[in-house]
């Protein structure tokens, strides 16, 4: 028997068990964020510029290590990034991020450093406390109505409940899985990574509309045949992204944290996106569409 007719053999035996599978995994995602809301009041880690704080590039290199040992006895919460060259691999400079005001961070690494600093070997971006939280409420805002409306788009293409709340689904999954592993990872999460979850909405509805228009819409071969061949176009396309995502992942690593952070995020979705949409997914339309007999 040949690898296709054995996996669509195995499939048809437990595509049920693999969709409740995937609901537990949903369900322990959302677990998991709910303990993580209640011991830290949010349901991810926000960096400064979502938080109100203060970022010091510095253009030289120093012991990070030695100034992490620093910076832990002055402050309760900080942030190391160094800047390496592209081409060497060296350290040319350094971002400290702390959530005090630059009148304390300055004076403190001016006298741990030895030197003074201004304009001609450093910069200073200072976000208020106030002003970082309006920016998180309105991202927060924009990634709701975003959602709310690829919701609509998906009902008014299929025009029918199942099917629609299966993309549906499959994108809040997404969502869910996803700020459950960055938490996990311990990723501080800045606007730029709250853009890259907008991102991996549309992302999410592309594939699902899909594989969802392949097997309700297509009448060509069983059920089994027009999901194999949607898998064959999806998972083509998910796998040249990641490869994209991983490259650019390799070139921005040392001297971009915020399209490093973007890449990051968008990476860990592609991977989740896999299995919400060719098990979670497939599974649910499969279903449906048994019944209905397409």
């Amino acid at each position: 028997m040949a690898l296709r007719e054995r996996v669509l053999k195995f499939h048809d035996k437990y595509y049920k068990h693999l969709l409740f599978v995937m609901i537990a995994l949903l369900v322990v995602s959302l677990g998991y964020l709910f303990v993580f809301y209640s011991n830290n009041g949010d349901v991810i880690n926000k960096d400064i510029s979502l938080t109100g704080g203060t970022s010091i590039t510095i253009d030289f290199p120093t012991d990070i290590v030695a100034l992490k040992v620093f910076l832990t006895n002055n402050f309760d919460e900080f942030s190391i990034r160094e800047i390496s060259d592209l081409r060497t691999g060296q350290e040319i400079a350094f971002i400290v991020e702390v959530r005090e005001s630059p009148e304390v961070i300055l004076p403190l690494l001016e006298d741990y450093l030895g030197v003074s600093l201004d304009d001609t070997n450093s910069s200073v971006e200072f976000t208020g406390s106030s002003l970082g939280e309006g920016f998180y409420n309105q991202l927060r805002i924009a990634i709701i109505i975003a959602f709310i409306l690829m919701s609509l788009v998906v009902f008014f293409i299929f025009k029918t409940f199942v099917p629609s709340m299966a993309v549906v689904l499959s994108a809040f999954a997404d969502i869910v899985m996803t700020v459950a592993v960055v938490d996990f990872l311990g990723i501080s999460v800045s606007s730029a990574g709250i853009v890259a979850f907008l991102m991996l909405i549309g992302y999410s509805v592309d594939s699902d509309i899909l594989l969802t228009t392949k097997i309700l819409k297509s009448r060509e071969g069983s059920v089994n045949r027009r999901l194999f061949d949607a898998f064959k176009t999806g998972i083509t396309m998910t796998l040249t992204s990641l490869v994209a995502v991983v490259i650019s992942l390799l070139v921005v690593s040392t001297f971009s944290e915020v399209l490093t952070q973007i890449f990051t995020v968008v990476f860990i979705g592609l991977l989740i996106d896999i299995p919400n949409t060719w098990i979670s997914n497939a599974s649910i339309i499969k279903w449906y569409a048994k019944k209905k007999g397409l």
